[in-house]
This record gives structure tokens, C-alpha cells and sequence, in this order.
């Protein structure tokens, strides 16, 4: 009997016990990257957070059951304008090309070292255009979407004037909210301003495609059909769903997840054509929504000078004068809950560095173990993440568990403790230069000493001074530092 797990539904605004569709075939959508620039460490935490819950699914079901999608928005406004800002020589087409595959390539290169699993699949919206045309096509037949200069539109009005689910059903927001919270585009071709596009006519030089409801030309599709699209088929169609499936039943799929801030509109609009193009009553089963990251105790802003990227704490020394490695941005993650605002600061990462250290330390060399019914039953709880790490160092410091059973329930996490080793010939390169800083030291010259430590440090050495407890002479350890 698999362990049952409860995840907090942001549809129903309680935490429910999980029922997959098929224990066989769990499914999960998660709303990907637009690729055109670097990544910000708010991109990153629901990447982290539901790498974890895949990571959950698959030990509670089997790596082979679970079907992890996460998308690329690879068409997209802001795309356009930083190809035609970075390569004004180019044609537009060729720019964009080369913006998002850079972009793509760093983001992937940007999670893989915060320790995340590969999705499943990771489908591009560029390769599933005739899937949107096809259910916009379904929607402007059915009445709920219209042509309009050019544009397809999705009427909010028309769903809810149909028998089914009505609009508005995630965000819980009155109509006026609703309108406030869209930042609607103010256009004369729409029929309410709740009107939502689904397709546009895209200008001379654009990337386009042959437009669906029969408007001559070409144009490209809005945001919110993509992930729409996709879902249905990554995690519809290869299991029986789809346009041509009548069965409501294979038209669902198990759990979608993204940040707080996608839930209206772009989650919402999700939801209405989703069901209004399949016949459903609800788009998945599950809605999981991570909360939002501050800098500092301030909102992440440019104009704050708080704006910080993945690639920039991993590769550069902007954030508290130094770099930081993956594992510490990610442990530094998980100590808050998922749906809890979290404050991203250089204290919360110095104390994620201090837990993994002893952790590493604790382990040594034990191969992985069993992971502990207890970290399995507390992240079964809804992902109770912090609850696990704080289980885990009372563990540690009262030797209950293991070493190699820490090893697994921090491998659980998405962390690996092996301890990290260096030739012979780079030990005694280390201790010699560990002999000429204490030399320095001793004789005062303060900024030789301090040279040698950051060198060490650029090569992944950490030094780590104190005193000998017996004779109160200054000792100087060190360690690798990932």
C-alpha cells in the first residue's frame, strides 16, 4: 500500500489526501521558463519545490510511474524585443533563435546545479502551435471563443453563460478583482474587457503561423493557450484524452503546480479553456502554488538594486561578497515552507551552509541506507520540508539515525552528502599553503593571509580557523566546499 500522502489544494483552499487518476500514470504540469534572459532566484523555487514533490511521487509510486511536464515558452513579446534589442543587425527570426536557445541552455544549466531532477519531457511552445490551433479551433466553434480584427478571443462571459464550471473558479475574486488583477489591454475589437486573447496577428518580420477560425495570414498564439495546449499533450493524449476523447475522465490530469502569482490570470485562463474546449468540469485534480520570495525583507525589485539571478549567486560574488554553491541556495529554500513567503537573505544561506557541513561531516563515507519512515511521513504532509530538516539535525545530534540513512533522507531532498575527496598530491599543495598563511598571520601581514584564503577558496577549499583546545595555538582545517 503506497504511503498516502496530502497536498494542499489552492482550488479548494484545503489540504486533501492524494488520489492519483492511475497509480500507474501520476501526472504533474509545471509552468516553465520564457526564455529571454537569465533566470531570477525566484524562478528557482518552483523549480526546487516541485522537484521535490517529483521526487515524492516517484518513491511513493515507481520512477517509471510518474510523468513530470514542465514547459519552455520559447514565443513571447518580451522574446521579440530583447532578439530585436541584442542583435539589431539580425533578421528578427534568427535573433530570437539565438536568444532563447542561450536562454534555454543557461536555465537548464542554472537548475541542474541546484540539484533538480530532468522533467520527464520539457516540450517547447514553438513545437505544439497546431495543438493550440486546434483548441482554439474547438473554442470559436463551440461559441465561447470569437474573431475579432485579426485576434481570436476567449469570452469569460460566454463560459458562463454555458452549463458547466464558471470563470473565476481558481482566483475566487469578484468580477471587478478579477479586471483589476488582468491588467487588461484596452482594445475596441473586444466584445468585454475581461476578454482574453488566444491568438494575435503577428506583425512583418515576427515569428508566425497560419492562423486558426480562418483569419488569412499569420499570427502567433497568446500565453495562456500554450500550457493548455502542452498538458494536453504530454499528459492527456499518451493516456487516451484529448480533442477526440468524449470520456471527461481521461481529459484530467493529477496535480498542476507554478508560484502564487500565476494563479490569476494565467492559471485561470488555463483552467476556462481547458475545460470549455474538453468538455470538463475541472482541469486537474490538484492546484499547488508556491509562495513569494523577497530579497532581504524587501520585494526583488531592479529598481531596488535587490534583483539577484541564479547564475549571479552561483557564479559571481554580488550577493554578501562571495559565490554560492547550489546545494546551499537550495537547502536555504526548503527550510521554508512551500506556501509561506520566504525571505531570501545571506544569513537564511550562511545558516543552509552550516546544516550541510554538519550533515556531510555526520555521513563521511556511508553508502545510502533506507530513508526514515519519519522524513517519509512529514514530507507526505503536504511537503512540510522545514519540518524534515529540523527532524533531521535532532536526529544527527542524538545519533538516532544512521549515516547512511541520513545520507538517503537528504537524497530524498534532492541533496547528495558524499564527502568530497582531492589527490594526495592536492592535500599537500593545501597544507603548505595553509603553513605559509598561518606564517603570514603570525607576522601580522594581514592581507597576504587573506590573499591565500581567497585563492584557496576560488579553488572550492574552505579554510576554517580556531584553536587547538590543549595548547590554545591557532589550527587552521579545511574542507571542500561544493
Amino acid at each position: 500500500m503506497p504511503q498516502q500522502l496530502s497536498l494542499y489544494n489552492t482550488l479548494t483552499r484545503t489540504k486533501e489526501v492524494f488520489v492519483p487518476i492511475d497509480p500507474n500514470n501520476v501526472r504533474m504540469y509545471v509552468c516553465g521558463p520564457t526564455v529571454y534572459d537569465y533566470a531570477h532566484i525566484g524562478n528557482a523555487r518552483p523549480v526546487i519545490v516541485f522537484d521535490v514533490l517529483f521526487r515524492l511521487l516517484r518513491h511513493v509510486y515507481g520512477e517509471r510511474h510518474v510523468t513530470y511536464v514542465r514547459n519552455i515558452t520559447d514565443v513571447d513579446d518580451k522574446i521579440n524585443a530583447r532578439a530585436a534589442r541584442d542583435f539589431p543587425a539580425l533578421p528578427l527570426n534568427e535573433a530570437i533563435r539565438k536568444v532563447t536557445e542561450t536562454t534555454n541552455r543557461q536555465f537548464q544549466a542554472d537548475v541542474a546545479a541546484l540539484g533538480n531532477l530532468q522533467p520527464t519531457a520539457q516540450p517547447r511552445a514553438t513545437e505544439y502551435i497546431a495543438e493550440m490551433v486546434a483548441m482554439i479551433d474547438r473554442l470559436v466553434e463551440r461559441g465561447i471563443a470569437y474573431v475579432a480584427d485579426g485576434h481570436v478571443l476567449f469570452s469569460p462571459a460566454a463560459m458562463n453563460a454555458a452549463r458547466g464550471p464558471r470563470y473565476g473558479m481558481l482566483a475566487r475574486r469578484s468580477a471587478d478583482d478579477m479586471l483589476a488583477g488582468a491588467r487588461v489591454d484596452v482594445a475596441s475589437y473586444k466584445r468585454d474587457e475581461m476578454d482574453f486573447v488566444l491568438w494575435k496577428p503577428s506583425r512583418k518580420g515576427e515569428p508566425g503561423w497560419a492562423s486558426p477560425a480562418g483569419i488569412e495570414g499569420l499570427g502567433r498564439p497568446g500565453w495562456h493557450i500554450e500550457c493548455s495546449a502542452m498538458s494536453m499533450a504530454k499528459l492527456l493524449e499518451p493516456f487516451g484524452g484529448g480533442l477526440q476523447c468524449d470520456d471527461p475522465q481521461k481529459n484530467i490530469f493529477d496535480i498542476h503546480a507554478g508560484g502564487i502569482d500565476l494563479v490569476f490570470p494565467h492559471h485561470e485562463n488555463e483552467i476556462a479553456q481547458s475545460c470549455c474546449a474538453l468538455g470538463i468540469d475541472r482541469m486537474v485534480n490538484v492546484w499547488m502554488h508556491n509562495g513569494f520570495l523577497q530579497v532581504e525583507g524587501q520585494k526583488m525589485a531592479k529598481s531596488l538594486g535587490n534583483f539577484v539571478t541564479i547564475n549571479e549567486l552561483l557564479a559571481t560574488e554580488t550577493f554578501g561578497g562571495r559565490k554560492w554553491p547550489g546545494d546551499v541556495l537550495r537547502l536555504a529554500m526548503l527550510m521554508t515552507n512551500y506556501r509561506e513567503p520566504i525571505d531570501f537573505s545571506i544569513s537564511r544561506l550562511e545558516e543552509a551552509e552550516n546544516i550541510l557541513a554538519k550533515a556531510r561531516e555526520y555521513v563521511g563515507n556511508a553508502e545510502p541506507g533506507a530513508i526514515p519512515d519519519e522524513v517519509i511521513a512529514l514530507l507526505a504532509d503536504d511537503l512540510a520540508t522545514p519540518s524534515v530538516i529540523n527532524w533531521l539535525s535532532s536526529a544527527r545530534r542524538s545519533r538516532a539515525v544512521e549515516p547512511g540513512d541520513y545520507r538517503a533522507a537528504f537524497a530524498l531532498l534532492g541533496f547528495d552528502l558524499q564527502a568530497e575527496t582531492v589527490s594526495s598530491e592536492l592535500a599537500d599543495e593545501i597544507e603548505a599553503k595553509i603553513a605559509d598563511r598561518l606564517a603570514l598571520l603570525a607576522a601580522k601581514s594581514f592581507a597576504e593571509a587573506d590573499r591565500i584564503r581567497a585563492e584557496l577558496l576560488d579553488q572550492g577549499i574552505q579554510l576554517k580557523d580556531g584553536k587547538d583546545p590543549e595548547t590554545g595555538e591557532r589550527v587552521t582545517t579545511w574542507e571542500v566546499r561544493r
